[in-house]
């Protein structure tokens, strides 16, 4: 008899966790993983979520007007009144609209749904990770800087406890919860919060001061035992996503809890045999895109006059430069070929260079090529920055640091030379997994570089989600900076659905 689980998925973003269960496919079972509630407080990335829970309805039976609204050939609205049935039951499961835990308006109605949902048999799980802002490194440094900021006063530190509500509520058999590395190190009070962190979500009703309920094992899914070198606690539950084929360097602490009544401990995620997926094999099939300028008045011309200027300028500090500067006429005739920016949809050109199990993940027959997929414009100083930088990556195999950037390229910052801004413009290198994909590619470009120097830009959305592994029907709604915020701080797609396999063995037995 098949198997269905339920989910229940918190602080959803754009749903890159349930996309990787919702995708998932047993031998027993096709698709046993059903979301049934998603959360997710923040406007543009809700509306993409429900787009996605609307998709899902249909399975492998998509309609060709989901694909018309996906170029733009029809809205939104007219999608959804072509299909009333499905559309009510993806803004059903996404909760009618944005909702935060912990609001006591929407708790009100998320808990009454959650309490409604419960009233089903069988097997629930729970998965999401609270914000990460108050634990990410970049967010404690900018909290530092803020006049009479506490840790123990911020509120953030303690959105997992929202998660606990949630698990006392549903008491699922299994849950994942994912964070930023910096939850390892992050304080309160002087003391480490991950520890705490820990001992509450192994016993959620102790931790809200009530009685009864289940506990919780806490497992890591990594092969790694070990504490880090320095002993650090925590360090077992870091996983490297490019050690699961996933084409990014991205390290995150992921728990798998464990109902106590289940006996069975978990196996760990098998690392990929297939060679390392890097972001070449991921993005050589997007359509080359020109970046734009975003000053002084944007045309093909007046880009291709930048470039050549960029070229130029490079090509006369020579041997300083680092860098041989006669690849830098192929680079202008490539460039030349470059006058779109790309758009809401653009028509495939060119295969897919991926290998099978890649395509099969990301490719759609019925979309017939890219959506999200428009570059934006930079000055015409960083435009020279990124096309030497892409050139010197290209000839050196790495990213310029700040000590290898000619003078006449710097940035005029006073603290450039401080040794704060040593890795402050980076490559995509070609054949290697990409750097991680953060939410800060939504504020400037200089950490996502496109590998060709003859495109000048950084990446666009499209290529930030094949990089984290978003198939390529997943459209992000809202304007290009929500899409990018989204993009970046969702959980690569492709290894949710190797953990969900691992949820699935557990609650098969």
């Amino acid at each position: 008899m098949p198997m269905n689980v339920s989910v229940v998925d918190l602080f959803a973003g754009p749903g890159g966790l349930g996309e990787g269960f919702s995708a998932f496919s047993g031998k027993r079972s096709s698709y046993p993983f059903r979301i049934k509630l998603s959360v997710e407080k923040e406007v543009s990335a809700h509306k993409t979520l429900q787009l996605r829970a609307f998709y899902r309805q249909f399975r492998k039976n998509v309609p060709l007007e989901y694909y018309h609204y996906l170029e733009g050939k029809i809205s939104r609205e007219q999608l959804f009144s072509s299909y009333s049935v499905e559309a009510a039951q993806a803004i059903e499961e996404t909760l009618g609209g944005p909702r935060a835990l912990g609001d006591k308006a929407d708790d009100k109605l998320i808990y009454k749904q959650l309490r409604n949902l419960c009233k089903e048999n069988g097997h629930w799980v729970v998965i999401g990770g609270p914000p990460c802002q108050a634990y990410s490194l970049v967010g404690r440094a900018r909290n530092s800087g803020i006049d009479g900021y506490a840790p123990e006063n911020d509120h953030r530190h303690f959105l997992y406890e929202e998660y606990l509500r949630v698990l006392t509520t549903v008491e699922p058999q299994v849950f994942v919860m994912e964070n930023v590395k910096g939850i390892l190190s992050s304080k309160v009070n002087g003391k480490h919060i991950f520890p705490t962190i820990l001992d509450d979500l192994g016993n959620p009703r102790r931790a809200l001061k009530k009685r009864g309920g289940y506990k919780y094992k806490i497992y890591s899914l990594s092969h790694d035992d070990s504490e880090g070198k320095k002993g650090q606690v925590g360090a077992k539950y870091i996983l490297r996503a490019e050690d699961y084929g996933i084409p990014q360097a991205r390290h995150r602490v992921i728990l798998l809890g464990v109902r106590e009544d289940i006996s069975i401990e978990p196996n760990r995620l098998t690392k990929s045999s297939l060679p390392q997926s890097t972001a070449e094999s991921v993005l050589a099939d997007c359509p080359p895109l020109r970046s734009g300028l975003s000053k002084g008045g944007d045309s093909p011309d007046a880009w291709l006059e930048a470039v050549e200027g960029a070229i130029a300028k490079i090509s006369k500090i020579g041997i300083k430069s680092g860098i041989d500067v006669e690849p830098l006429i192929s680079v202008a005739k490539k460039a030349k070929a470059h006058t779109s920016r790309g758009a809401r949809f653009l028509p495939r050109k060119r295969e897919f260079r991926g290998d099978e199990h890649a395509a099969s993940w990301y490719l759609d027959e019925g979309l017939k090529g890219f959506v999200n997929h428009e570059s934006r414009g930079h000055i015409v100083d960083d435009l020279t920055r990124y096309l030497f930088c892409a050139e010197y990556a290209r000839q050196k195999g790495g990213s310029p640091r700040a000590s290898e950037f000619p003078k006449a390229l710097a940035p005029n910052h006073a603290n450039w030379g401080s040794g704060k801004f040593v890795d402050r413009f980076k490559v995509q290198l070609a054949g290697k997994p990409s750097s991680t994909i953060t939410s800060h590619i939504s504020k400037d470009g200089h950490y996502f570089i496109h590998p060709d120097p003859a495109q000048c830009r950084s990446l666009t959305v499209r290529e930030a989600a094949r990089l984290q592994t978003f198939p390529d029907n997943y459209f992000f709604e809202g304007n290009r900076t929500q899409q990018y915020v989204q993009v970046g701080n969702a959980v690569p797609p492709l290894l949710a659905n190797q953990i969900a396999k691992i949820v699935y063995q557990v609650l098969s037995v």
